[in-house]
Order: structure tokens, then C-alpha cells, then sequence
């Protein structure tokens, strides 16, 4: 019955944390699309950005500083087996990955993802700092994985939260920004987890985590504070919705993604991989040395690359950028496959497989967000997260089969083909007209 009435639109200016609230025509469930961006679109780098960013920064430095530390807090402190990491981490990703389908519900409505944001920060750094007060392995993994639980649920809040914050012209950078902040908290975590090991030892240091994870907290709030009030005032039911996301352009931009997925395995096997191939003729812990080093190389060119990617997609298309991020990773994972025996050897595959992340996780949330529907896009983040956590588990689980039982060469020329294979596939969708929204019925 709306449809006859002038709608409010959004539109970019600053006065709001980058939101200006100006009129358009048009029937409920339609968006207007510009001739172009106007020069304001630039303008991007909003305080709403600057808190998300943060957001990402300090809860990724906070969160790896129990799981770098996880591995010495159960087996030498605890004496628990070896085994019960591999189950408690295994479970709690999987939880984590349920949970983000179940957030992406929860984040259709613009008021409950500010408040789901706001509680999975602080429930995250909280449950992850009391790992340091556990007294058995049990108690671990019952705070562990309530964390990663919690953890799944915020993030499809946060980034529809940013989509808040932004023009759409500008989506790729904003995005490109978040994900370059995420990166740098996984390197500053680890340094931060070695220094302080060294002055107040384990226990403390776990505890110590809290801080930079409710300071995360706090700036979401700063975020929210900067975002406009959504001007509906009656919730969205709390449904899963995967059928209507998948509808028009984006459902076809999902099944090369979920490719690309089934092939991203765990940077730990990219680590394991130069391990090994770096072993002979040096130590054990040398070669780890080595390849932790290659890895750090990994997160910085993840850094580096994402916001220049965020930019090229906004002036050319998301899927056409998501196509050379997974080209990235298809030279990588040859290069892993080939195997060479040195650190000149195989940094540049470490590297490329850095850009590579870094470039397709900026076009996979900028084009999420500029194809979903504006009151599915909780659920669309939702069902990629989900899409990410489940890809990742199966591509790791058969990578790691192959490698143990047929050969190194095997696992990284499946994951190579997987890459073709979705390059193949976005190639085709990026053919099509870029950030057109899924049907709105």
C-alpha cells in the first residue's frame, strides 16, 4: 500500500556518519540506481568506518592471543593429549560456522545487529580471556567454544553494519579497509602473545586479552554511534532465509564462491607445506622458523592489498576483481604443488596467496553487499560466512587427506583445480551486469 508514497532514500553526507536522509519515488522494495557517484561518494572513510575498522583491528589482536597460546596452556599447563586441541578447536569452528548463518538471521533487522554486534565483541573477549582461569581441559572447551560461538554470531552484524555507513560506490574500499585492519590484528596478536608469555607468563597473558577485546567493544559502540537510526521501528521476524538471497545475480555469484571455498584450505597447511619442504639440511625448528616468517608475509600482503582491491572494485565491479583474487591463488597453490626447497623459492607463492585473500575477501562482502537486497543483506552475510566456514573445513579435510595419504603434489593440485574451476564460473558471472539486487518477492 506503500507504493504510491514518496520514499526516503539514502544518500551520502557527512552530517550523519555519512548518511543523508533525501527523497525518491519509487515502490517498496525497489532502489534507485544513480548515473553514476557523485563526488561526495569519496568521501568514505567515515567515523562509522573508522570505529568498524578499529572493531576488526583490536578484537583480531585480542582473540590471537588465547589461540596462539592455546596449544602450551593445554598440553604443558593442563597436560592435556595432543588430541584434545585438534577436537576443541574442530568443534568450536564448527559452531562458529553454524552461528553465522544463524547471525545472518538476526542481522536483517538493522536495530537487533547493533545490539548482536555490541554483545559478541564483549562475549567473545570475555569468554576467551577466562580460558586463563581453567583448571581442565573440559572448562577450556566449554569457554572456547562459547567464545567462537559468539564470535559467528557478530559477524554478519558487523559487516551489514558497515553497509550502513557507506554509499555503495564506496562499499569496496570500506570493506577493503575492515579487512586490511582484521590482517593487521593477526600479526600484532602473535607479537603481542610473545611479549607478554615473557613478562607474566601464560595464564596472564590469556587474561590480559580481555583488554584489547573489549576495547573492540567499545568502538563498535563508537560505530553504532555514527550510523543513522533505522527508520523502521518494528523487528524483522527471526528467520534463516537462504532462497530469496539466492535469487537473480548473486545466487549465481554464490556457486563460484562456494568453489573458490571448497579450495582455500587452512594457512596452516601452507605453513606445514614449507615446513617440510624447508626441513632437509636444517633443524626442525629452523625450518618452522622460516616458515612462520613466510606466513607473517602472507597477512602483511593480505593488508597491503585490500583496500587498493576495494578501490579497483568500486571503479570496475566486485566480481570481476573476486576473478583475479582466485587467479591469485590458483599461481599459489601451483607453486605449493611444484614445491621448492627454498625461502626465494616459495615466498612468492606465500605472497600471492596473501593478495589473493586479501583481495577476495574485500570483493566478496562489497559484492554481498551491493547485490543483496537491503532487508536480506544480514542473511546474505550470514549465508557467506556460513559458505566461508564450511568451504574452508572441507577444503582443509580433503587437503590434508591427499597430503597424508597420496602425496603433497596431490592436495595442492586439487586445490589448483578447484581455483580454475571458480575462476571459470565468477568469470561467467562477472560477464553479467554487476550489483544487480536479488529479487525482493
Amino acid at each position: 500500500m506503500l507504493s504510491d508514497f514518496a520514499l526516503e532514500r539514502r544518500r551520502w553526507d557527512p552530517r550523519w556518519g555519512g548518511i543523508y536522509l533525501g527523497e525518491m519515488t519509487g515502490a517498496v522494495g525497489e532502489e534507485e540506481v544513480g548515473s553514476g557517484p557523485s563526488p561526495a561518494d569519496d568521501r568514505w572513510l567515515t567515523a562509522g568506518v573508522k570505529g568498524i575498522g578499529s572493531a576488526s583491528l583490536l578484537a583480531d589482536a585480542g582473540h590471537e592471543i588465547p589461540t596462539a597460546l592455546l596449544p602450551s596452556l593445554l598440553t604443558s599447563t593442563l597436560g592435556a593429549p595432543a588430541a584434545a586441541l585438534g577436537v576443541i578447536e574442530g568443534v568450536s569452528d564448527g559452531l562458529a560456522g553454524l552461528a553465522r548463518l544463524g547471525g545472518g538471521a538476526l542481522a536483517d533487522d538493522p536495530r537487533r545487529r547493533q545490539r548482536v554486534a555490541v554483545g559478541g565483541y564483549t562475549t567473545t573477549a570475555v569468554l576467551s580471556a577466562a580460558t586463563a582461569g581453567a583448571t581442565a581441559a573440559w572448562q577450556v572447551a566449554i569457554l572456547r567454544a562459547g567464545a567462537w560461538t559468539a564470535r559467528g554470531l557478530r559477524v554478519p552484524s558487523r559487516n551489514a553494519l558497515l553497509a550502513d555507513v557507506v554509499p555503495k560506490a564506496a562499499y569496496g574500499r570500506a570493506y577493503g579497509f575492515e579487512r586490511a585492519m582484521d590482517n593487521l590484528g593477526a600479526i600484532i596478536g602473535p607479537l603481542f602473545a610473545l611479549v607478554l608469555v615473557a613478562a607474566v607468563g601464560t595464564r596472564w597473558a590469556i587474561a590480559f586479552s580481555v583488554i584489547p577485546g573489549l576495547l573492540a567493544a567499545v568502538a563498535i559502540v563508537y560505530a553504532i554511534r555514527h550510523t543513522p537510526k533505522p527508520a523502521k521501528t518494528d523487528h524483522e521476524p527471526i528467520r534463516i532465509k537462504i532462497r530469496p538471497v539466492l535469487r537473480g545475480t548473486l545466487g549465481r555469484l554464490m556457486i563460484g564462491v562456494t568453489i573458490f571455498e571448497v579450495g582455500n584450505c587452512a594457512a596452516t597447511l601452507l605453513i606445514l607445506r614449507a615446513t617440510d619442504l624447508l626441513a632437509p639440511g636444517r633443524d626442525t625448528d629452523t625450518a618452522t622458523q622460516l616458515a612462520i616468517g613466510l606466513y607473517v608475509a602472507y597477512n602483511a600482503a593480505a593488508t597491503l592489498v585490500s583496500v587498493p582491491a576495494g578501490h579497483v572494485g568500486d571503479r570496475t565491479s566486485a566480481p570481476r576483481t573476486l576473478v583475479v583474487g582466485v587467479a591469485a591463488f590458483a599461481v599459489a597453490y601451483t607453486v605449493f604443488a611444484i614445491g621448492p626447497d627454498s625461502v626465494l623459492g616459495l615466498a612468492p607463492a606465500f605472497v600471492a596467496a596473501g593478495i589473493g585473500i586479501g583481495i577476495v575477501e574485500t570483493a566478496e562482502h562489497s559484492a554481498v553487499a551491493s547485490m543483496a537486497p537491503t532487508h536480506l543483506r544480514g542473511s546474505a552475510f550470514g549465508l557467506l560466512a556460513a559458505v566461508q566456514s564450511g568451504g574452508n573445513l572441507a577444503a582443509s579435510a580433503v587437503a590434508g587427506i591427499l597430503y597424508t595419504t597420496a602425496s603433497p603434489a596431490w592436495a595442492f593440485g586439487f586445490l589448483a583445480a578447484a581455483m580454475v574451476t571458480s575462476m571459470i564460473v565468477l568469470t561467467a558471472t562477472s560477464q553479467s551486469r554487476p550489483n544487480t539486487p536479488a529479487s525482493t518477492s
